[in-house]
């Protein structure tokens, strides 16, 4: 057959039962699995075969999951974890060590800015934070000898900038380092971010991917693109691991050797796996996505429509709207749409947006964001409150900021609990 759409994918891939096996994908719950010689047990240790032997190193239910997400992003490998906080930790610690340097795109998730500004900075990794809109010129002063990688979301959590993504990528192809986007928000329905360059990508797969405020999760991919050997400075994957016999992950594994490392080292010893258990939850939501997507950002247009016309409304920000500045950037990278996510300001400021806020009926408000129903944050308050005022500024979170997260039931209900919220200001 000729390749699948996407939305065939998002059923059909990872689990593919053999005759008398369950149609759908079994939860396999156990923390190891069974082997009849202690040979066949050595060679997975050694990296000499695979298979399942642990399950904070690999579970079949996992696996099953793990290929669906590599097949609809298009790589070569991935690696489900426990959240999307150890997803980017574990793709830039990968490559990274003390005394290292990471160039990141200042507007990005405040739990992803904190991990990077201070758990990450305290393990001695040095990170550049450097503006969305920043130019070419301007960026490639940002490199240095030591940089190792550059990181950046596609569509921004909360304040939907839409990341230029082959500028970065080529900026960090010059200076042999990868690119790692977030994909989260667009989801690879409506971004692809290896077509653009990209090396690895990342998600919170407790998002849309999940869909349903389920089950927390996180996953790396890799598109088996960056020639590691080639670049010249990463020794953790072209040099012997000692701690596997002298493994070299470029010979030994090929386009794989980064998704590999970042498993048989990474999990191995800080074991930020996810359980069967969410893997399976998980795997129901990607059926799904596909219409999800679509319906919640045609919901999500209607409802920026709505506010921008709206007379205590002072400013919107949603990339599908013609008046966006990232509007024609968005058609680039997401020509079939953004993602359910705008964001607003109300006129009277902070005190306003919260009064708004606890008006709702329909939506309410919680600290999750992207799932099927329609909630709302004021991240200044809450997800970006350790950020300072002028770090606030560049992640592009203004202190009147509400995150409305619009779900997929009937537009014209949540513009109706929105038009009460506003009327009981």
């Amino acid at each position: 057959m000729k390749e699948l759409h996407i939305e065939t994918k998002c059923i059909q891939s990872g689990w593919n039962p053999k005759n008398g096996e369950p149609r759908v994908l079994p939860i396999y719950q156990s923390t190891t699995f069974a082997y009849d010689t202690a040979q066949a047990m050595g060679d997975l240790f050694d990296l000499k075969a695979a298979g399942f032997f642990y399950s904070r190193l690999a579970n079949p239910t996992v696996d099953a999951v793990e290929q669906k997400i590599n097949d609809l992003e298009g790589g070569v490998g991935a690696m489900l974890c426990s959240s999307g906080q150890s997803a980017s930790l574990n793709s830039v610690l990968n490559i990274a060590r003390a005394g290292d340097h990471v160039i990141c795109c200042s507007a990005i998730y405040g739990g992803t800015y904190n991990l990077f500004n201070k758990t990450m900075r305290e393990m001695g990794i040095e990170f550049e934070f450097v503006a969305p809109d920043i130019t070419a010129e301007e960026l490639e002063k940002c490199f240095r000898p030591n940089t190792r990688c550059v990181f950046g979301e596609a569509l921004t959590n909360p304040s939907l900038t839409v990341l230029d993504i082959e500028l970065f990528a080529t900026a960090a192809h010059k200076h042999q380092v990868p690119l790692i986007v977030d994909n989260t928000f667009p989801t690879p329905i409506h971004c692809n971010p290896f077509k653009f360059g990209a090396d690895i990508i990342v998600h919170s797969t407790s998002k849309y991917m999940d869909g349903h405020a389920c089950s927390l999760g996180g996953v790396i991919v890799d598109s088996g693109n960056f020639d590691w050997k080639a670049a010249g400075k990463y020794p953790e994957l072209t040099e012997p691991d000692e701690s596997y016999h002298g493994t070299v992950y470029t010979e030994a594994f090929g386009k794989a050797a980064y998704i590999i490392k970042c498993r048989t080292h990474l999990m191995r010893d800080l074991g930020t796996m996810l359980s069967p258990q969410n893997a399976f939850l998980l795997n129901l939501g990607l059926e799904t996505l596909a219409l999800r997507m679509e319906r919640h950002t045609a919901n999500a247009l209607t409802v920026a429509e709505y506010l921008e016309n709206h007379p205590q409304v002072s400013w919107v920000n949603f990339p599908g709207l013609p008046g966006s500045p990232y509007y024609v950037r968005a058609k680039k990278y997401m020509p079939q749409g953004t993602c359910g996510v705008v964001s607003f300001g109300v006129k009277g400021g902070r005190e306003a947006a919260c009064r708004f806020m606890e008006n709702l009926k329909i939506a309410r408000i919680v600290t999750h964001v992207a799932d099927a129903r329609t909630c709302c944050l004021h991240p200044a308050s809450t997800t970006h409150r350790q950020l300072s005022e002028a770090q606030l500024k560049a992640s592009g979170v203004p202190s009147d900021l509400i995150r409305f997260s619009v779900g997929i039931e009937h537009v014209h209900d949540i513009i109706a609990d929105m038009e009460q919220a506003f009327k009981a200001l």
